[in-house]
């Protein structure tokens, strides 16, 4: 009777892309971040990995964490194949089904730019499903499962728009603008991610030593919103809120901008197959205009 030897066993995939995450990103939070875990799960399954080997892949120190010889060793072949499977994953789905298309993009540019483009979209591709996942942050594309990427950049894809601020405010409230200095005694909106726009608008109106005094908001969409409703004047990002001023909501009481050196771009991970959906939907959204 044959007797079948025992095979070695293979380190968990999840033990194995924890450690690569927390290697190249350099700490455990950041790893958790990634992928979608706690810091604490990151650390037991390094731990776990660790006790398989019998060897440290992290010295631990009160300031954080640093690889080990043997961790710095085979981090680059490890992200290597990460990376590989990353692309295998997109491309299979891609093929599997090639009329989803999956947009990455910031919460504002969602609501305000892509959300009210979508309509025209699936009219003219409506055998099209699109997916979008809102984010802060550009993912990492050789790992996460997305076709497209809408951001604010200076580096890279294709320009859409270039990124144009200024002052916007509900009609009502711009009746009582008059000049840039009117901007010290009315409350001046913010958003929390953007919030060196006024100082960069002041800079080139010419108001010196402005601060701008008002609510900050964590969604531009609902400081667009607030700004609407007359809650004060806003500093206006072009593309998102060309949409309100069309309708007549929103007004801009100087014609005065200021062009930031980032543009919307968009782009993919890899080259878009002629025809493919994907594609189809890239080359709508840049006929689209700002």
């Amino acid at each position: 009777m044959a007797v079948a030897p025992p095979k070695p066993k293979v380190p968990p995939l999840t033990a194995l892309r924890a450690f690569e995450a927390a290697a190249r990103l350099g700490g455990f939070a950041a790893a958790g971040a990634e992928l979608g875990v706690s810091a604490g799960a990151i650390t037991a399954h390094i731990k776990a990995l660790e006790a398989e080997l019998g060897a440290d892949l992290f010295e631990r120190h009160a300031k954080g964490v640093r690889l080990t010889g043997l961790g710095t060793r085979v981090l680059p072949e490890m992200s290597a194949a990460f990376d590989a499977l990353g692309h295998a994953v997109q491309v299979l789905r891609a093929e599997a089904a090639p009329k989803v298309v999956h947009i990455a993009t910031l919460p504002a540019i969602a609501q305000l730019w892509l959300s009210p483009r979508l309509p025209a979209l699936r009219a003219a591709s409506p055998q099209i499903s699109i997916s979008i996942t809102a984010m802060e942050a550009p993912p990492n594309l050789k790992r996460a499962a997305f076709d497209l990427c809408l951001f604010y950049g200076d580096g890279m894809g294709e320009v859409l728009t270039e990124d144009l601020i200024f002052p916007v405010c509900s009609p009502a409230l711009a009746a009582q603008i008059r000049r840039p200095e009117d901007l010290r005694n009315l409350p001046c909106l913010s958003d929390a991610v953007w919030a060196e726009d006024w100082s960069l608008w002041a800079q080139t109106a010419g108001l010196h030593g402005f601060v701008p005094r008002g609510p900050v908001f964590s969604l531009y969409a609902l400081a667009v919103e607030e700004a609407a409703h007359g809650a004060g004047v806003l500093m206006g990002h072009g593309a998102l809120v060309a949409g309100h001023l069309a309708q007549g909501r929103l007004v801009a009481p100087f014609d005065l901008h200021c062009a930031l050196p980032r543009a919307l771009r968009l782009w993919s991970a890899r080259p878009l197959a002629k025809g493919s959906a994907a594609a189809i939907v890239a080359g709508w959204l840049k006929a689209a205009g700002p």
